[in-house]
């Protein structure tokens, strides 16, 4: 059973720093040896609105897709060892605020960028608030 647990999420004044962590448990591929490789990927909800792509990136290749609101802003990285996917968050804006969502795809399956089309499991979210 896949489990993506995010954490990270808080309140900082505008122009600061936050680093979101998505730790994932249940995978049983093995992106080396039988050279499949999945898609992880970081999705927002702010309040009154839908659901919008950040980042995403493939786990074999490190291949990674940012919405344009985002770009230069927004670092996804990922760590296999520690089965964790990160999110560096830099000059964020009030319009930043929302809840943070980490999400995965199956074993190889795509990104289709940062639409979350190809989204097999959920996180529960986290709360990032950015006002001054």
């Amino acid at each position: 059973q896949v489990q993506l647990v995010e954490s990270g999420g808080g309140s900082v004044q505008p122009g600061g720093s936050l680093r979101l962590s998505c730790t994932h448990s249940g995978f049983t591929y093995n992106s080396r040896l039988m050279g499949a490789s999945n898609c992880m990927g970081w999705f927002r909800q702010a309040p009154g609105k839908e659901r919008e792509g950040v980042a995403t990136i493939y786990s074999g290749s490190g291949t990674t897709y940012y919405a344009d609101s985002v770009k230069d802003r927004f670092t996804i990285s990922l760590d296999n060892a520690k089965n964790t996917m990160y999110l560096q968050m830099n000059s964020l804006k009030p319009e930043d605020t929302g809840t943070y969502y980490c999400a995965a795809s199956g074993s190889g399956g795509l990104c289709f960028g940062v639409t979350g089309h190809g989204m097999d499991y959920w996180g529960k979210g986290t709360l990032v608030t950015i006002s001054a």
